[in-house]
């Protein structure tokens, strides 16, 4: 890697604190987005556009390959913790950890990557956190798709700088239960919908899903009820009750055949002649580790340490969907995030910055 001429060591500590004190719920990254735009279009190396409250800086090098390097902006809500703490070798405060650490390693890799040995896309983008549909990687697609062209793709989300390889699908179901209305003093003359739930609710608590290694990585899947709604009246037996499933599913299966899984599983719970139904609400791929790419490979080379799963969804999947091998990897400890204890340490963030900064400096080699 040849720094800039003009280019002094950053300190990231310094530099995620800044981040953090500048609010950036998603939906409103519009004051960040400027800062970084204003930040990266200092860099005469760098060809910078903003769409949107998504910015996306390029080098233009003719090299063989190009790395697509990304993180989010926005932050999930303050818990108390909205001003930035510097204490014990690490910054607190929301989004320390996801992922205001990556974009610090993204800016400072930026400003000091003058001829990297490949080209390389930096990509920091809005909403994240809330629906997929307001995505900013999303946005870009629809109207910029030639500014993500890349080879391959990292994605800086809280790994604690290892690489996480792939992700999780994820599904959000409603099963629907009816039953009868009667006075709560004359139950035997109703059917209590809630009470319909109990052994539904106790077979998902005991559910055990499967275990998938893909590439030396195991993707254990997890299916949790996380919503129960229902209830007419203080003296009223329910019809209606919903329960809210969320599916967490190995990237070898589709949201289709994880939807199947939802079905077969209520399905001996089910009574069509009270309407008893699964509705899908929203549901999205995961993505494989698609580690065999070169400089994905030498990611984990670099890293000194042997990938794991990526338990979880996120924008690794949005990449793979578009034809980009991606992984996950920046700084930061992912147990950490959207935790009111979020912080990232100093270590992680130089360890991340050094690591991806040797991929940027040597390529595939």
């Amino acid at each position: 890697m040849t720094p800039s001429s003009t280019s002094t060591p950053t300190d990231l500590l310094a530099s995620a604190a800044e981040l953090v004190g500048i609010p950036s719920v998603s939906r409103h990254e519009s004051a960040l987005a400027g800062r970084v735009a204003r930040e990266l279009a200092r860099l005469p190396w760098l060809s910078v556009v903003r769409v949107g409250d998504n910015v996306v800086a390029r080098t233009s090098l003719g090299r063989a390959q190009r790395l697509l390097v990304a993180g989010h902006l926005d932050t999930v809500p303050p818990a108390g913790n909205e001003t930035a703490t510097v204490r014990d070798g690490a910054v607190w405060g929301v989004g320390a950890c996801d992922m205001k650490g990556g974009v610090a390693v993204i800016l400072d890799l930026a400003a000091r990557s003058q001829k990297p040995s490949v080209d390389v896309t930096w990509c920091l983008y809005a909403r994240e956190e809330v629906t997929h549909a307001e995505n900013g990687l999303l946005e870009l697609w629809r109207e910029r798709p030639d500014l993500l062209e890349a080879d391959a793709a990292v994605l800086c989300e809280p790994t604690d700088a290892r690489v996480e390889a792939g992700c999780q699908g994820t599904l959000r179901a409603e099963i629907h239960l009816g039953g009868v209305r009667a006075h709560t003093a004359r139950p035997f003359q109703g059917r209590n919908a809630i009470h319909r739930l109990a052994p539904l609710l106790a077979r998902i608590a005991s559910w055990s899903g499967r275990t998938v290694e893909l590439d030396g990585c195991a993707f254990t899947e997890q299916l949790q009820a996380v919503g129960v709604s229902g209830g007419v009246a203080g003296n009223v037996v329910p019809d209606h009750a919903v329960l809210t499933v969320n599916h967490r599913f190995a990237p070898d299966r589709d949201a289709s055949a994880a939807r199947g899984v939802v079905t077969e599983l209520a399905a001996g719970f089910l009574d069509e002649a009270v309407g008893d139904r699964v509705v899908l609400v929203d549901a999205a791929d995961g993505a494989p580790p698609a580690l065999s790419h070169p400089l994905l490979d030498a990611l984990v080379g670099h890293s000194g340490q042997a990938p794991k799963a990526k338990l979880g969804w996120t924008d690794v999947a949005t990449m793979w969907a578009h034809g980009i091998p991606a992984t996950n990897f920046g700084p930061g400890d992912p147990l950490l995030a959207h935790h009111p204890d979020e912080h990232v340490t100093r270590e992680s963030l130089e360890r991340a910055s050094a690591v991806l900064g040797r991929v940027l400096e040597r390529g595939a080699s």
